[in-house]
């Protein structure tokens, strides 16, 4: 009697599926399930909001620092490692305005968007989905009882999903290269707070796009925090060396309060995709 053996469908076969030559079906996996569940959800327009994965909370910061002030305190001599940490908490809660910051114009930004009313438009908060800057901004929609997007990246260090991205719209992607498109793909406007190597790679890709008309959509784009960005982000230095032109600062609007940046976006959303 010839021996039964089952045999495995090749959309069941894991050691296949994660193997080099299933890539392709991964990365058209990274397109479809996000595809699919966007449009359950009625995704259409996100206000994407870009920044740091290491900025903390002030409830985070505060304490951080006053621990270390007060083992400091107890100690007969500081050393020089106790010094750098005070110095590096000194920071952090001095950062974490950033934090609160990015918390209060996605509270305003939902809120606006859940009153508007005969728009076909519904301007959902989407971030990075982990801690930070990416938390702060779901945070912000969570407060003013709105859905929000977490666009999740596995890496080997730093970032795991955080609590206040609505369950339903939290993804977890392998590829950048997806991630970022499904960030650009559905993004009305952009806020870009402070941040290092991420921030910037995902804010001069946006920026290299709506310069060369490859988004075929308007896009504003808010840099918030004149005082980190100036320092860091040589603009004038670039028109200078004839590497950008003087026109392309303007694809760029600074602010430097919450509200500013509410009546900014608010007002050129308004304009970009009026209700009818």
């Amino acid at each position: 009697m010839a021996e039964d053996r089952k045999t495995t469908k090749a959309y069941n076969n894991l050691e296949f599926l994660n193997s080099p030559d299933a890539r392709l079906i991964r990365i058209l996996a990274e397109y479809l399930e996000p595809a699919r569940r966007f449009r359950q959800y009625r995704i259409q327009d996100t206000i994407v909001f870009f920044g740091s994965a290491r900025i903390k909370a002030r409830e985070v910061a505060e304490p951080n620092l006053r621990d270390l002030e007060e083992e400091a305190a107890r100690s007969e001599k500081v050393s020089e490692e106790l010094k750098s940490r005070i110095r590096i908490a000194q920071n952090e809660l001095k950062m974490s305005r950033y934090y609160e910051d990015a918390e209060e114009i996605a509270r305003l930004l939902t809120e606006w968007s859940k009153n508007m009313r005969g728009s076909k438009h519904r301007f959902i908060i989407c971030s990075g989905g982990g801690p930070g800057i990416m938390e702060a901004a779901n945070r912000g929609a969570a407060a003013a009882r709105g859905i929000s997007v977490g666009l999740n990246i596995e890496i080997p260090f730093e970032q795991s999903a955080n609590p206040y991205i609505s369950r339903e719209l939290s993804f977890d992607f392998h590829y950048f290269f997806m991630r970022k498109f499904w960030f650009t793909y559905l993004a009305k406007a952009l806020v870009i707070f402070p941040g290092g190597f991420g921030t910037f790679d995902e804010l001069m890709e946006v920026l290299t796009l709506v310069q060369t008309n490859k988004l075929h959509k308007p896009m504003p784009v808010v840099i918030y925090g004149s005082e980190y960005w100036k320092e860091v982000l040589n603009l004038d230095a670039m028109v200078k060396w004839g590497t950008i032109s003087p026109q392309d600062i303007n694809l760029m609007h600074f602010v430097d309060s919450p509200q500013e940046a509410f009546e900014y976006l608010s007002l050129r959303l308004d304009e970009l995709y009026p209700s009818t």
